[in-house]
């Protein structure tokens, strides 16, 4: 079974419509994809055909993110998490499995300790919780990242510095340097569909807040772990073996708290897009 349905949700007071696929047959699964400037549900895709045989998958789209046109909301951790509490409203589950990449992992477990009887099993792919700008420049630059922040969504002046880092070019530098571990995987067609996806109508507001850390759960690494611990389903974390530095660090320390375990699957922080086969062979095995 494969088919598409829209989510009435109401999110922080508003109406959220929320694009959802539903692939396969089987105990349900729930795919959250990653959160970024080229994220979208069809990242997800490639995964639930792999699980699709034994499991029923639904992949929504994060608000704010996705191909289509966005909503206008307020985007920050407290409508993400209304969000999910939404979701699993509108489609409870069970769910025998939970799936969440990168920014969306947090999340997950969250919403897990909040409906204990929701997931059997997560499964974490690529893990983070500090957006690129945090990243890279430390959190002691909060100032200017809330300055980028409002610059970006400025009318006028936000359009034009958004449209100075979705160029096509610019998409492929960045997928080759760390969202996909083998540079030959970055073909045309895909930087045009990744590029597709940061034209959609209010793509911006999204980027802006992903990238200045605005959507991040959470605001330390000892915050992140304190996340995970009893009450929780049992939880994998997939660990790509070109995570960059910085990111995989963050994975290295959750699996080393032995709070979750750990496996290896290749690639860099779409391991789930970049190899679907491997990453639902590593959530499959034993």
């Amino acid at each position: 079974m494969r088919e598409t349905a829209t989510l009435d949700l109401t999110v922080a007071g508003r109406s959220v419509p929320t694009p959802c696929d539903r692939i396969g047959a089987g105990p349900d699964v729930l795919l959250l994809p990653a959160l970024s400037t080229i994220a979208s549900r069809a990242e997800m895709r490639g995964l639930a055909d792999q699980l699709a045989w034994d499991h029923r998958c639904l992949i929504p789209d994060w608000p704010g993110f996705g191909a289509h046109p966005r909503a206008r909301l307020p985007l920050n951790p407290a409508t993400f998490h209304a969000y999910l509490d939404a979701l699993l409203a509108a489609a409870p589950g069970p769910y025998a499995l939970g799936v969440a990449a990168g920014h969306a992992a947090g999340y997950l477990v969250a919403a897990a300790r909040r409906h204990p009887t929701a997931f059997a099993r997560l499964v974490l792919v690529a893990p983070t919780w500090r957006g690129p700008l945090p990243t890279v420049m430390g959190p002691e630059r909060r100032g200017l990242f809330t300055a980028i922040r409002r610059a970006v969504e400025t009318p006028g002046l936000g359009d034009v510095l958004y449209a100075l880092n979705i160029r096509p070019k610019v998409i492929g530098r960045m997928m080759r340097a760390h969202v996909y571990g083998d540079a030959a995987h970055v073909t045309d067609a895909l930087i045009a569909e990744k590029t597709a996806i940061t034209r959609q109508r209010g793509a911006r507001f999204g980027t802006a807040a992903f990238v200045t850390g605005g959507l991040d759960p959470v605001p330390t690494r000892e915050a992140f772990l304190a996340l995970f611990g009893d009450g929780l389903p049992p939880i994998r974390v997939l660990r790509p073996s070109r995570a960059p530095r910085r990111s995989g660090a963050e994975m290295d320390a959750l699996v080393a708290s032995g709070r979750v375990e750990g496996r290896p699957v290749p690639g860099a922080l779409s391991p789930h897009e970049e190899y679907p086969a491997e990453t639902a062979e590593a959530i499959r095995a034993a």
